[in-house]
């Protein structure tokens, strides 16, 4: 079976057997940055952006997301490259073994392109569904809150400022 997929922006025709996952698909052509973890969908190492919603590659069959478009942490940011989000990350020490880095950016990444602007508790609610062993939460909830301020400076700072010392 055939499927035409976009990913990371290059469009290509793919062979595939019928019952494929997309996260075995992936990883069989290279891009291992998808991880896999727990092959059930509750720990989002393996999550990617179809057709710019984050899902879990575990739980999707390839042959039912012909002519989609998928998008892996390598097509947000590369380590040459860094998207803003993996730069503040780093930043903040929120990377430790990095096992689940790839999916709490493909996570944070479709959480500031639909608001640019969130909460610790928005921040915490777009992130369900990804599981860390290492650090805990803060740091990685520190580090997109820093990568939202840094996307919009204007909206933040207006944001914080008490009303009570203008």
């Amino acid at each position: 079976m055939d499927v035409w997929l976009t990913i990371n922006r290059k469009k290509g025709q793919y062979r595939i057997a019928p019952n494929e996952i997309l996260l075995d698909f992936l990883r069989r052509n290279g891009y291992t940055e998808v991880k896999c973890g727990c092959r059930t969908g509750e720990c989002g190492a393996c999550s990617v952006l179809l057709n710019d919603d984050p899902v879990n590659s575990c739980q999707i069959l390839v042959g039912s997301i012909n002519n989609c478009e998928i998008k892996t942490v390598q097509g947000i940011g590369t380590q040459r490259e860094p998207n803003i989000i993996q730069q503040a990350l780093a930043e903040v020490g929120a990377v430790q073994c990095g096992f689940c880095i790839p999916g709490m950016v493909i996570s944070a990444y479709s959480l500031l392109e639909r608001n640019p602007n969130p909460t610790s508790e928005q921040v915490c609610e777009a992130l369900d569904g990804n599981l860390c062993r290492c650090t805990g939460y803060k740091k990685i909830v520190d580090g997109i809150l820093l990568a939202a301020k840094r996307l919009n400076p204007q909206q933040k700072s207006s944001r914080n400022k008490n009303p009570k010392n203008r």
